[in-house]
Protein backbone atom coordinates (compact mmCIF):
# COMPACT_ATOMS: atom_id res chain seq x y z
CA UNK A 1 0.00 0.00 0.00
CA UNK A 2 3.02 1.97 0.65
CA UNK A 3 4.12 1.91 -2.56
CA UNK A 4 1.12 2.52 -4.10
CA UNK A 5 0.61 6.46 -2.46
CA UNK A 6 4.55 6.88 -3.17
CA UNK A 7 3.87 6.13 -6.75
CA UNK A 8 0.63 7.99 -6.59
CA UNK A 9 2.69 10.95 -5.15
CA UNK A 10 5.41 11.17 -7.88
CA UNK A 11 3.11 10.46 -10.82
CA UNK A 12 1.01 13.52 -9.26
CA UNK A 13 4.14 15.22 -8.60
CA UNK A 14 5.22 15.19 -12.06
CA UNK A 15 1.94 16.27 -13.20
CA UNK A 16 2.08 19.27 -10.99
CA UNK A 17 5.46 19.60 -12.57
CA UNK A 18 4.50 19.40 -16.27
CA UNK A 19 1.35 21.28 -15.90
CA UNK A 20 3.41 24.55 -14.14
CA UNK A 21 5.91 24.15 -17.34
CA UNK A 22 2.72 24.67 -19.59
CA UNK A 23 1.08 27.24 -17.32
CA UNK A 24 4.02 29.20 -18.06
CA UNK A 25 4.67 28.44 -20.96
CA UNK A 26 1.24 29.96 -22.04
CA UNK A 27 1.82 33.03 -19.67
CA UNK A 28 5.24 34.01 -21.62
CA UNK A 29 3.44 33.53 -25.12
CA UNK A 30 0.62 35.56 -23.73
CA UNK A 31 2.82 37.92 -22.70
CA UNK A 32 4.83 38.09 -25.94
CA UNK A 33 1.97 38.47 -28.20
CA UNK A 34 0.13 41.06 -25.91
CA UNK A 35 3.74 43.11 -26.68
CA UNK A 36 3.75 42.52 -30.11
CA UNK A 37 0.39 44.06 -30.24
CA UNK A 38 1.49 47.12 -28.00
CA UNK A 39 4.73 47.57 -28.41
CA UNK A 40 4.80 47.53 -32.02
CA UNK A 41 7.40 50.44 -33.66
CA UNK A 42 9.32 50.45 -29.84
CA UNK A 43 12.80 49.86 -30.70
CA UNK A 44 14.29 46.50 -30.07
CA UNK A 45 17.42 45.87 -27.81
CA UNK A 46 19.81 43.47 -29.11
CA UNK A 47 22.78 42.00 -28.48
CA UNK A 48 25.49 41.89 -31.24
CA UNK A 49 27.90 39.67 -31.16
CA UNK A 50 30.97 40.20 -33.12
CA UNK A 51 31.11 36.84 -35.38
CA UNK A 52 27.19 36.72 -35.65
CA UNK A 53 27.06 40.17 -36.65
CA UNK A 54 30.23 39.64 -39.44
CA UNK A 55 27.79 36.28 -40.28
CA UNK A 56 24.54 38.59 -41.37
CA UNK A 57 26.61 39.66 -44.10
CA UNK A 58 26.89 36.24 -45.74
CA UNK A 59 23.42 35.80 -47.22
CA UNK A 60 24.02 39.32 -48.81
CA UNK A 61 27.64 38.16 -50.15
CA UNK A 62 26.19 34.76 -51.56
CA UNK A 63 23.63 36.95 -53.77
CA UNK A 64 25.66 39.30 -55.60
CA UNK A 65 23.54 41.93 -57.70
CA UNK A 66 24.44 44.81 -59.69
CA UNK A 67 24.50 48.33 -58.06
CA UNK A 68 25.13 46.83 -54.28
CA UNK A 69 26.29 49.12 -51.44
CA UNK A 70 29.96 48.51 -51.61
CA UNK A 71 32.48 47.55 -47.96
CA UNK A 72 33.78 51.65 -48.60
CA UNK A 73 30.27 52.80 -48.53
CA UNK A 74 28.63 50.97 -45.98
CA UNK A 75 31.03 52.23 -43.43
CA UNK A 76 31.24 55.85 -44.35
CA UNK A 77 27.79 56.08 -43.18
CA UNK A 78 27.67 53.44 -40.22
CA UNK A 79 25.45 51.40 -41.89
CA UNK A 80 25.84 48.87 -39.10
CA UNK A 81 24.35 50.80 -36.32
CA UNK A 82 21.49 52.26 -39.07
CA UNK A 83 20.91 48.17 -39.57
CA UNK A 84 20.67 47.85 -35.37
CA UNK A 85 18.29 50.76 -35.50
CA UNK A 86 16.17 49.34 -38.44
CA UNK A 87 16.31 45.39 -37.09
CA UNK A 88 12.45 44.44 -35.63
CA UNK A 89 13.14 40.54 -37.03
CA UNK A 90 12.56 37.66 -34.84
CA UNK A 91 15.06 35.29 -37.40
CA UNK A 92 17.97 34.27 -38.86
CA UNK A 93 16.22 34.96 -42.09
CA UNK A 94 15.21 37.79 -41.35
CA UNK A 95 17.96 39.42 -40.15
CA UNK A 96 19.68 38.18 -42.95
CA UNK A 97 17.53 39.40 -45.53
CA UNK A 98 17.18 42.51 -44.25
CA UNK A 99 20.37 43.12 -44.02
CA UNK A 100 20.77 41.90 -48.45
CA UNK A 101 17.97 44.73 -48.59
CA UNK A 102 20.00 47.53 -47.27
CA UNK A 103 23.06 46.62 -49.43
CA UNK A 104 20.94 45.98 -52.31
CA UNK A 105 19.23 49.27 -53.94
CA UNK A 106 16.59 48.25 -56.19
CA UNK A 107 16.40 49.85 -59.85
CA UNK A 108 13.05 48.26 -60.43
CA UNK A 109 9.58 50.22 -59.41
CA UNK A 110 7.67 47.34 -59.59
CA UNK A 111 10.38 45.74 -56.91
CA UNK A 112 9.45 49.27 -54.57
CA UNK A 113 5.86 49.04 -55.23
CA UNK A 114 5.15 45.56 -54.31
CA UNK A 115 7.52 45.45 -51.30
CA UNK A 116 5.43 48.88 -49.78
CA UNK A 117 2.49 46.58 -50.31
CA UNK A 118 3.31 44.12 -48.42
CA UNK A 119 4.99 46.74 -45.90
CA UNK A 120 1.71 48.28 -45.61
CA UNK A 121 -0.35 45.48 -45.50
CA UNK A 122 1.22 44.19 -42.26
CA UNK A 123 1.40 47.60 -40.83
CA UNK A 124 -2.37 47.98 -41.00
CA UNK A 125 -3.51 43.91 -40.27
CA UNK A 126 -2.25 43.25 -36.90
CA UNK A 127 -3.67 40.11 -36.51
CA UNK A 128 -1.80 38.74 -39.66
CA UNK A 129 1.49 40.48 -38.78
CA UNK A 130 1.52 39.44 -35.51
CA UNK A 131 0.60 35.64 -36.51
CA UNK A 132 4.04 35.87 -38.90
CA UNK A 133 5.91 37.47 -36.25
CA UNK A 134 4.80 34.54 -34.30
CA UNK A 135 6.28 31.75 -37.04
CA UNK A 136 9.52 34.21 -37.24
CA UNK A 137 10.40 34.32 -33.58
CA UNK A 138 9.91 30.01 -33.42
CA UNK A 139 12.25 29.93 -36.52
CA UNK A 140 14.63 31.87 -34.21
CA UNK A 141 18.29 32.10 -35.00
CA UNK A 142 21.57 29.77 -36.37
CA UNK A 143 23.35 30.55 -33.39
CA UNK A 144 26.74 32.67 -33.87
CA UNK A 145 27.05 31.28 -37.86
CA UNK A 146 24.50 31.64 -41.14
CA UNK A 147 23.20 28.74 -42.17
CA UNK A 148 25.13 29.77 -45.24
CA UNK A 149 28.33 29.16 -43.37
CA UNK A 150 27.12 25.27 -42.93
CA UNK A 151 26.14 25.35 -46.30
CA UNK A 152 28.98 26.25 -47.51
CA UNK A 153 31.40 23.81 -45.63
CA UNK A 154 28.96 20.55 -46.30
CA UNK A 155 31.63 19.76 -48.97
CA UNK A 156 34.02 19.38 -45.79
CA UNK A 157 32.84 16.01 -45.23
CA UNK A 158 32.81 14.26 -47.97
CA UNK A 159 30.76 11.68 -50.07
CA UNK A 160 29.43 9.22 -47.34
CA UNK A 161 27.86 6.15 -47.71
CA UNK A 162 25.73 4.54 -45.36
CA UNK A 163 26.65 0.78 -46.79
CA UNK A 164 29.12 0.52 -44.23
CA UNK A 165 26.58 0.79 -41.44
CA UNK A 166 24.21 -1.06 -42.80
CA UNK A 167 26.54 -3.87 -43.36
CA UNK A 168 27.84 -4.60 -39.14
CA UNK A 169 23.77 -3.70 -38.39
CA UNK A 170 23.31 -6.64 -40.91
CA UNK A 171 25.68 -8.83 -38.76
CA UNK A 172 23.62 -8.59 -36.01
CA UNK A 173 21.25 -11.43 -37.49
CA UNK A 174 24.03 -14.42 -37.88
CA UNK A 175 24.82 -13.60 -34.77
CA UNK A 176 21.91 -13.41 -32.53
CA UNK A 177 20.81 -16.98 -34.66
CA UNK A 178 24.45 -18.41 -33.31
CA UNK A 179 23.58 -17.00 -29.89
CA UNK A 180 20.47 -19.39 -30.34
CA UNK A 181 22.65 -22.16 -30.84
CA UNK A 182 25.75 -21.80 -28.95
CA UNK A 183 24.80 -19.11 -26.55
CA UNK A 184 28.82 -18.62 -25.61
CA UNK A 185 30.13 -17.73 -28.62
CA UNK A 186 27.29 -16.09 -29.97
CA UNK A 187 26.84 -13.28 -27.37
CA UNK A 188 30.77 -13.03 -27.29
CA UNK A 189 30.29 -12.01 -31.21
CA UNK A 190 27.01 -9.91 -30.18
CA UNK A 191 29.02 -7.80 -27.65
CA UNK A 192 32.45 -7.43 -29.26
CA UNK A 193 29.69 -6.24 -32.22
CA UNK A 194 28.14 -3.89 -30.30
CA UNK A 195 31.52 -2.16 -28.48
CA UNK A 196 33.07 -1.37 -32.28
CA UNK A 197 29.65 0.36 -33.17
CA UNK A 198 29.85 1.84 -29.90
CA UNK A 199 33.00 2.83 -30.75
CA UNK A 200 32.66 3.56 -34.52
CA UNK A 201 29.38 5.32 -33.29
CA UNK A 202 31.39 8.16 -31.38
CA UNK A 203 33.83 8.76 -33.84
CA UNK A 204 31.33 9.75 -36.29
CA UNK A 205 29.33 11.72 -33.95
CA UNK A 206 32.21 14.38 -33.64
CA UNK A 207 32.22 14.94 -36.95
CA UNK A 208 28.53 15.54 -37.42
CA UNK A 209 27.35 17.38 -34.61
CA UNK A 210 28.45 21.03 -35.72
CA UNK A 211 26.53 20.71 -38.81
CA UNK A 212 22.75 19.39 -36.74
CA UNK A 213 22.71 22.73 -35.89
CA UNK A 214 22.13 23.59 -38.96
CA UNK A 215 19.55 20.94 -40.38
CA UNK A 216 17.54 22.24 -36.94
CA UNK A 217 17.46 24.82 -38.29
CA UNK A 218 16.40 23.46 -42.11
CA UNK A 219 13.42 21.56 -39.96
CA UNK A 220 12.45 24.46 -38.20
CA UNK A 221 12.60 26.45 -41.72
CA UNK A 222 10.21 23.70 -42.62
CA UNK A 223 7.55 23.86 -39.93
CA UNK A 224 7.97 27.71 -40.56
CA UNK A 225 6.76 26.75 -44.27
CA UNK A 226 3.91 24.62 -43.58
CA UNK A 227 2.00 27.26 -41.39
CA UNK A 228 2.81 30.03 -43.81
CA UNK A 229 1.63 27.97 -46.42
CA UNK A 230 -1.77 27.32 -45.31
CA UNK A 231 -2.44 31.51 -44.80
CA UNK A 232 -4.40 33.32 -47.74
CA UNK A 233 -2.43 36.41 -48.00
CA UNK A 234 -3.35 37.79 -51.18
CA UNK A 235 -0.57 40.56 -50.76
CA UNK A 236 2.05 37.89 -50.21
CA UNK A 237 0.66 35.43 -52.91
CA UNK A 238 3.74 34.76 -54.68
CA UNK A 239 6.07 34.32 -51.82
CA UNK A 240 3.48 31.69 -50.34
CA UNK A 241 3.64 29.93 -53.64
CA UNK A 242 7.28 29.91 -53.25
CA UNK A 243 7.01 28.67 -50.02
CA UNK A 244 4.70 25.89 -50.91
CA UNK A 245 6.74 24.72 -53.98
CA UNK A 246 10.57 24.26 -52.89
CA UNK A 247 9.38 23.31 -49.31
CA UNK A 248 7.85 19.97 -50.81
CA UNK A 249 10.58 19.31 -52.30
CA UNK A 250 12.39 18.62 -48.99
CA UNK A 251 9.94 16.18 -47.67
CA UNK A 252 12.40 13.36 -48.19
CA UNK A 253 15.03 15.45 -46.20
CA UNK A 254 11.98 15.33 -43.13
CA UNK A 255 11.27 11.52 -43.01
CA UNK A 256 12.60 9.78 -40.02
CA UNK A 257 14.26 13.05 -39.11
CA UNK A 258 13.43 11.87 -35.47
CA UNK A 259 16.18 10.19 -34.81
CA UNK A 260 18.81 12.57 -35.49
CA UNK A 261 16.57 15.49 -34.55
CA UNK A 262 15.02 15.07 -31.36
CA UNK A 263 15.34 17.08 -28.16
CA UNK A 264 16.35 13.50 -26.17
CA UNK A 265 18.89 12.65 -28.63
CA UNK A 266 22.45 11.68 -26.35
CA UNK A 267 20.63 14.55 -23.86
CA UNK A 268 21.45 12.28 -20.43
CA UNK A 269 18.18 13.54 -19.41
CA UNK A 270 17.35 10.35 -17.08
CA UNK A 271 14.16 9.46 -19.38
CA UNK A 272 14.03 5.29 -19.61
CA UNK A 273 12.58 5.98 -23.20
CA UNK A 274 15.44 8.66 -23.92
CA UNK A 275 18.33 6.02 -22.97
CA UNK A 276 16.63 2.93 -24.99
CA UNK A 277 16.93 5.13 -28.04
CA UNK A 278 20.59 6.55 -27.42
CA UNK A 279 21.11 3.05 -26.53
CA UNK A 280 19.73 1.85 -30.38
CA UNK A 281 20.90 4.76 -31.84
CA UNK A 282 25.22 3.74 -30.48
CA UNK A 283 24.34 0.16 -31.54
CA UNK A 284 22.85 0.31 -34.77
CA UNK A 285 23.90 3.63 -36.27
CA UNK A 286 20.33 4.99 -36.83
CA UNK A 287 21.01 8.48 -36.52
CA UNK A 288 24.44 8.50 -38.25
CA UNK A 289 22.52 6.60 -41.47
CA UNK A 290 19.68 9.33 -41.18
CA UNK A 291 22.54 12.41 -40.99
CA UNK A 292 24.19 10.73 -44.16
CA UNK A 293 20.27 10.66 -45.63
CA UNK A 294 19.60 14.23 -44.97
CA UNK A 295 22.99 15.49 -46.08
CA UNK A 296 22.08 14.27 -49.16
CA UNK A 297 18.80 15.83 -49.58
CA UNK A 298 20.60 19.33 -48.45
CA UNK A 299 22.89 19.04 -50.91
CA UNK A 300 20.56 18.16 -53.58
CA UNK A 301 18.13 20.69 -52.59
CA UNK A 302 20.41 24.13 -51.06
CA UNK A 303 18.19 26.48 -53.84
CA UNK A 304 15.15 25.26 -52.79
CA UNK A 305 16.16 25.79 -49.01
CA UNK A 306 18.19 29.20 -50.42
CA UNK A 307 14.48 30.05 -51.85
CA UNK A 308 12.46 29.54 -48.94
CA UNK A 309 14.88 31.90 -46.98
CA UNK A 310 14.56 34.53 -49.31
CA UNK A 311 10.36 34.52 -49.35
CA UNK A 312 10.19 33.86 -45.66
CA UNK A 313 13.04 36.67 -44.90
CA UNK A 314 11.57 38.97 -47.11
CA UNK A 315 8.34 39.12 -45.43
CA UNK A 316 9.72 39.41 -41.99
CA UNK A 317 11.83 41.99 -43.49
CA UNK A 318 8.22 44.38 -45.16
CA UNK A 319 7.34 44.03 -41.32
CA UNK A 320 10.18 45.16 -40.14
CA UNK A 321 10.52 48.30 -42.14
CA UNK A 322 7.23 48.63 -41.35
CA UNK A 323 7.89 49.03 -37.34
CA UNK A 324 10.54 51.51 -38.38
CA UNK A 325 8.09 53.49 -40.38
CA UNK A 326 5.61 53.46 -36.95
CA UNK A 327 9.00 54.76 -34.67
CA UNK A 328 9.58 58.18 -37.17
CA UNK A 329 8.61 60.70 -34.49
CA UNK A 330 10.04 63.08 -37.64
CA UNK A 331 8.04 61.45 -39.90
CA UNK A 332 8.74 59.93 -43.55
CA UNK A 333 7.76 59.80 -46.75
CA UNK A 334 7.37 57.52 -50.03
CA UNK A 335 10.23 58.18 -52.78
CA UNK A 336 9.16 59.48 -56.19
CA UNK A 337 11.91 58.01 -58.32
CA UNK A 338 11.75 59.36 -61.62
CA UNK A 339 14.14 58.67 -65.15
CA UNK A 340 16.27 61.92 -65.17
CA UNK A 341 14.74 63.31 -62.31
CA UNK A 342 16.63 65.90 -60.73
CA UNK A 343 17.17 65.56 -56.91
CA UNK A 344 14.39 66.97 -54.81
CA UNK A 345 14.35 66.76 -51.05
CA UNK A 346 12.65 68.78 -48.39
CA UNK A 347 12.91 68.82 -44.57
CA UNK A 348 15.50 66.12 -44.79
CA UNK A 349 16.87 64.70 -41.84
CA UNK A 350 19.71 62.28 -40.76
CA UNK A 351 18.09 58.90 -39.14
CA UNK A 352 20.64 58.72 -35.78
CA UNK A 353 20.53 62.39 -35.03
CA UNK A 354 17.48 62.76 -31.85
CA UNK A 355 16.01 66.28 -32.63
CA UNK A 356 17.60 66.18 -36.12
CA UNK A 357 18.05 69.82 -38.00
CA UNK A 358 15.90 69.59 -41.29
CA UNK A 359 17.23 70.60 -44.65
CA UNK A 360 15.50 71.10 -48.27
CA UNK A 361 17.65 71.12 -51.40
CA UNK A 362 16.62 70.80 -55.27
CA UNK A 363 19.71 70.09 -57.53
CA UNK A 364 20.73 68.96 -61.33
CA UNK A 365 24.24 68.87 -60.66
CA UNK A 366 26.84 68.43 -58.32
CA UNK A 367 26.87 70.53 -54.73
CA UNK A 368 29.90 71.89 -53.52
CA UNK A 369 29.42 72.43 -49.36
CA UNK A 370 32.25 74.76 -47.50
CA UNK A 371 32.00 75.53 -43.83
CA UNK A 372 33.83 75.08 -41.15
CA UNK A 373 34.66 72.35 -39.19
CA UNK A 374 31.24 70.91 -37.00
CA UNK A 375 29.32 73.14 -38.70
CA UNK A 376 27.50 70.22 -40.09
CA UNK A 377 29.48 69.70 -43.71
CA UNK A 378 29.90 65.75 -43.15
CA UNK A 379 26.43 64.99 -41.50
CA UNK A 380 24.62 67.15 -44.63
CA UNK A 381 26.36 64.20 -47.06
CA UNK A 382 25.71 61.17 -45.07
CA UNK A 383 22.02 62.55 -44.55
CA UNK A 384 21.68 62.99 -48.11
CA UNK A 385 23.50 59.38 -49.13
CA UNK A 386 21.60 57.30 -46.54
CA UNK A 387 17.98 58.62 -47.94
CA UNK A 388 19.16 57.59 -51.31
CA UNK A 389 19.94 54.28 -50.19
CA UNK A 390 16.65 54.37 -48.06
CA UNK A 391 14.67 55.24 -51.31
CA UNK A 392 15.52 52.17 -53.05
CA UNK A 393 16.10 49.56 -50.62
CA UNK A 394 13.36 50.58 -47.97
CA UNK A 395 11.09 52.75 -49.74
CA UNK A 396 11.02 54.84 -47.14
CA UNK A 397 12.56 58.44 -46.96
CA UNK A 398 13.20 60.64 -43.98
CA UNK A 399 11.85 63.77 -45.17
CA UNK A 400 8.49 65.86 -46.37
CA UNK A 401 8.89 64.48 -49.87
CA UNK A 402 11.99 63.21 -51.81
CA UNK A 403 12.38 62.69 -55.87
CA UNK A 404 15.28 61.39 -57.46
CA UNK A 405 16.73 59.37 -60.26
CA UNK A 406 17.27 55.73 -59.63
CA UNK A 407 21.17 55.70 -58.23
CA UNK A 408 24.02 54.12 -58.11
CA UNK A 409 25.20 55.34 -54.67
CA UNK A 410 29.09 55.54 -53.57
CA UNK A 411 31.14 57.42 -51.27
CA UNK A 412 34.80 58.15 -50.10
CA UNK A 413 33.97 59.82 -46.64
CA UNK A 414 35.47 57.88 -43.65
CA UNK A 415 39.03 56.86 -45.15
CA UNK A 416 42.12 55.93 -42.91
CA UNK A 417 45.65 54.90 -43.27
CA UNK A 418 45.99 51.11 -44.36
CA UNK A 419 48.60 50.10 -41.93
CA UNK A 420 48.53 46.61 -42.87
CA UNK A 421 48.70 46.84 -46.28
CA UNK A 422 51.30 50.07 -46.00
CA UNK A 423 49.37 52.40 -47.68
CA UNK A 424 49.18 56.51 -46.65
CA UNK A 425 45.91 58.39 -46.33
CA UNK A 426 46.47 59.88 -49.72
CA UNK A 427 46.68 56.18 -51.85
CA UNK A 428 44.31 55.33 -49.86
CA UNK A 429 42.12 58.24 -50.41
CA UNK A 430 42.65 58.46 -54.40
CA UNK A 431 42.00 54.58 -54.74
CA UNK A 432 38.54 55.31 -53.42
CA UNK A 433 37.72 58.13 -55.32
CA UNK A 434 39.03 55.77 -58.52
CA UNK A 435 36.66 53.35 -58.16
CA UNK A 436 33.79 55.84 -58.22
CA UNK A 437 35.43 57.14 -61.66
CA UNK A 438 35.64 53.10 -62.77
CA UNK A 439 31.99 52.96 -61.63
CA UNK A 440 30.66 56.46 -62.83
CA UNK A 441 32.52 55.29 -66.41
CA UNK A 442 30.88 51.58 -66.68
CA UNK A 443 26.67 52.52 -65.81
CA UNK A 444 24.71 53.37 -67.79
CA UNK A 445 22.23 54.98 -65.33
CA UNK A 446 22.77 58.52 -62.73
CA UNK A 447 25.71 57.77 -60.18
CA UNK A 448 25.02 59.52 -56.82
CA UNK A 449 28.48 59.87 -55.10
CA UNK A 450 29.65 62.05 -51.96
CA UNK A 451 33.28 63.12 -51.28
CA UNK A 452 34.19 64.76 -47.99
CA UNK A 453 37.42 66.68 -47.76
CA UNK A 454 38.48 66.09 -51.21
CA UNK A 455 42.44 64.91 -51.30
CA UNK A 456 42.72 66.45 -48.14
CA UNK A 457 46.18 64.04 -47.34
CA UNK A 458 48.37 66.18 -49.35
CA UNK A 459 49.67 69.45 -49.75
CA UNK A 460 48.00 72.79 -50.66
CA UNK A 461 48.69 73.51 -54.02
CA UNK A 462 48.76 69.73 -55.45
CA UNK A 463 45.16 69.18 -53.74
CA UNK A 464 43.49 72.36 -55.40
CA UNK A 465 44.58 71.38 -58.92
CA UNK A 466 43.69 67.83 -58.37
CA UNK A 467 40.68 68.39 -56.63
CA UNK A 468 39.43 70.80 -59.39
CA UNK A 469 40.40 68.27 -62.16
CA UNK A 470 38.71 65.22 -60.05
CA UNK A 471 35.55 66.84 -58.92
CA UNK A 472 35.35 68.39 -62.46
CA UNK A 473 35.41 65.07 -63.53
CA UNK A 474 32.56 63.66 -61.06
CA UNK A 475 29.97 65.95 -63.07
CA UNK A 476 30.18 64.22 -66.09
CA UNK A 477 28.80 60.34 -67.46
CA UNK A 478 25.47 61.21 -65.77
CA UNK A 479 26.84 62.06 -62.21
CA UNK A 480 25.57 64.26 -59.00
CA UNK A 481 28.38 64.70 -56.87
CA UNK A 482 28.01 66.22 -53.81
CA UNK A 483 31.64 66.87 -52.28
CA UNK A 484 32.20 68.98 -49.00
CA UNK A 485 36.11 71.28 -48.86
CA UNK A 486 37.11 73.70 -46.90
CA UNK A 487 39.67 75.27 -49.88
CA UNK A 488 37.36 78.03 -50.98
CA UNK A 489 39.34 78.15 -54.23
CA UNK A 490 37.39 74.97 -55.19
CA UNK A 491 34.07 77.70 -55.11
CA UNK A 492 35.02 79.92 -57.98
CA UNK A 493 37.32 76.99 -60.15
CA UNK A 494 33.74 74.76 -60.35
CA UNK A 495 31.04 77.46 -60.23
CA UNK A 496 29.92 76.57 -63.40
CA UNK A 497 29.66 72.53 -62.77
CA UNK A 498 28.39 73.07 -59.08
CA UNK A 499 26.12 74.52 -57.35
CA UNK A 500 27.54 76.06 -53.57
CA UNK A 501 26.17 75.75 -50.96
CA UNK A 502 27.49 76.39 -47.18
CA UNK A 503 26.97 75.95 -43.41
CA UNK A 504 28.27 78.44 -40.89
CA UNK A 505 28.43 79.66 -36.97
CA UNK A 506 28.53 82.51 -35.06
CA UNK A 507 31.20 82.77 -32.51
CA UNK A 508 30.17 85.34 -29.36
CA UNK A 509 30.65 85.71 -25.95
CA UNK A 510 33.01 83.48 -26.04
CA UNK A 511 31.46 80.75 -27.40
CA UNK A 512 30.74 78.93 -30.98
CA UNK A 513 27.07 78.26 -31.91
CA UNK A 514 26.15 76.13 -34.96
CA UNK A 515 22.97 75.94 -36.64
CA UNK A 516 23.18 72.98 -39.16
CA UNK A 517 21.02 75.53 -41.32
CA UNK A 518 21.95 74.80 -45.59
CA UNK A 519 22.67 78.40 -46.60
CA UNK A 520 23.07 79.20 -50.49
CA UNK A 521 26.00 80.33 -52.01
CA UNK A 522 29.33 79.49 -50.32
CA UNK A 523 31.00 80.17 -47.26
CA UNK A 524 31.98 83.95 -46.34
CA UNK A 525 32.67 83.71 -42.58
CA UNK A 526 36.59 83.00 -41.56
CA UNK A 527 36.24 81.95 -38.21
CA UNK A 528 38.97 79.54 -37.64
CA UNK A 529 41.03 81.98 -36.18
CA UNK A 530 37.95 83.60 -33.83
CA UNK A 531 37.55 79.88 -32.54
CA UNK A 532 41.60 80.20 -31.07
CA UNK A 533 40.25 82.95 -28.64
CA UNK A 534 37.29 80.57 -27.94
CA UNK A 535 39.67 78.07 -26.81
CA UNK A 536 41.96 79.89 -25.18
CA UNK A 537 44.81 81.15 -27.09
CA UNK A 538 47.14 84.11 -26.78
CA UNK A 539 45.99 87.37 -28.15
CA UNK A 540 49.00 87.78 -29.66
CA UNK A 541 49.02 84.14 -31.95
CA UNK A 542 45.01 85.53 -32.73
CA UNK A 543 46.15 89.05 -34.10
CA UNK A 544 48.96 87.72 -36.14
CA UNK A 545 47.40 85.05 -37.93
CA UNK A 546 44.46 87.75 -38.04
CA UNK A 547 46.91 90.42 -39.95
CA UNK A 548 48.93 87.36 -42.18
CA UNK A 549 45.28 85.98 -43.32
CA UNK A 550 44.14 89.66 -44.46
CA UNK A 551 47.53 90.44 -45.92
CA UNK A 552 47.06 86.82 -48.29
CA UNK A 553 43.41 88.01 -49.09
CA UNK A 554 44.84 91.42 -50.67
CA UNK A 555 47.89 90.51 -52.01
CA UNK A 556 47.79 86.20 -52.89
CA UNK A 557 50.95 86.06 -51.00
CA UNK A 558 51.85 84.35 -48.30
CA UNK A 559 54.15 86.61 -45.77
CA UNK A 560 55.46 85.59 -42.39
CA UNK A 561 53.56 88.35 -40.00
CA UNK A 562 55.73 90.08 -37.09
Amino acid sequence: MEYVAFGIFITLFLVAVMAEGIYKDKKRRKGFIKSLYHEYGNRLEKEYRLERFESLTHFFRKHPREGQIDDITWNDLGMDEIFKRLNYTFSAAGEEYLYYTLRTPSFSREELTHLDELIEYFRQEEAERVSLQLVMNELGGTGKFSLYDYLDYLDILGKRSNVKHMIFDLLFLPCIALAIMMPSYGLLFVVLLIIRNIMAYFKEKNEIDTYISSFAYVMRLLRAADTLSKKKWEVCREELESIRIHSRELNQFRRGSFWLMSSGRMSGSGNPLDLILDYLRMMLHLDLMKFNSMLEQVRKHTEDIDAIVQSIGYMETAVAIGAYRKSLEGGWCRPVLVQGGALKVKELYHPMIENPVKNSLETQKGVLLTGSNASGKSTFLKTVALNAIFAQTLYTCLADAYSSDFCYISSSMSLRDDLEGGSSYYIVEIKAIKRILDLAAKRKGRVLCFVDEVLRGTNTVERIAASTQILHSLTENNVICFAATHDIELTELLEDVYNNYHFEEDVEDGDVRFNYKLLTGKAVTRNAIKLLSVMGYDDTIIDRANHQAERFVRTGIWTRDE
